[in-house]
């Protein structure tokens, strides 16, 4: 089994669904590095309170009516299946979850294992390492096993930054993207999420894989 991983979505654009999308998402430890007593207290007071309402007027922009999802949802699943369609056998089952909401880790690794994989690659689709991201994702998968009695054997991407055919699949993106264009560009501008400096001064290496990344990037387009 393959499974991929994505940040999360909420179910719908209602006030509700959004808070408690937020909620979990907002209470991670990773995610927020503050006093959790303190935190709670901003969390459920005043957060939760007043940034659902903001949030969904967001979402709502972006929402897909026709089939009522986020677009997350549907990219991460359009991904799944035509992965599963290059790679997918009789041997190989490709799936997706989402560190955050729904469909949860939990439930798509014993769906897998339900379908009879032993041998279980979790993919966080985060390029770059970071804490917030896929160390997360790590955690909530070891806190399922933790509930399996019979547990598969397990393998975990943790990054891919560097990786030759990642490298080739932006730049060509990028040449793409140029080609359409009637005017060539001065400067090309890569963005990244960001991370709170004491992160990295912590020793995450989000910030480094980021340029290296872009490093790689500038080298294969010479």
């Amino acid at each position: 089994g393959v499974l991929l991983i994505n940040l999360g979505t909420p179910n719908s654009t209602s006030w509700w669904d959004i808070r408690r999308y937020l909620k979990e998402f907002l209470s991670d430890r990773r995610v927020i590095e503050v006093n959790p007593f303190i935190w709670q207290i901003i969390l459920n007071v005043f957060i939760l309170t007043f940034r659902p309402s903001k949030t969904a007027h967001a979402y709502k922009k972006i929402w897909r009516k026709e089939n009522n999802e986020s677009p997350l949802l549907f990219f991460t699943r359009n991904q799944a299946s035509k992965l599963a369609k290059k790679i997918g056998n009789e041997k190989i089952i490709i799936d997706f979850a989402m560190r955050y909401g729904n469909p949860s880790i939990s439930s798509r690794l014993n769906k897998l294992k339900g379908e009879g994989c032993e041998n279980i690659i979790i993919l966080p689709l985060y390029p770059q390492y970071a804490a917030a991201t896929t160390a997360t994702v790590c955690d909530e998968v070891y806190k399922s096993l933790m509930k399996m009695r019979w547990q598969p054997s397990l393998q975990i991407i943790p990054h891919y930054e560097s990786e030759p055919i990642y490298i080739d699949a932006l730049v060509k993106s990028i040449n793409k993207k140029i080609s359409e264009l009637s005017w060539k560009p001065d400067l090309i501008v890569a963005s990244y999420h960001g991370i709170p400096k004491k992160y990295f001064d912590k020793g995450d290496p989000y910030h480094c894989y980021c340029q290296k990344t872009s490093r790689l990037i500038i080298e294969k387009f010479n």
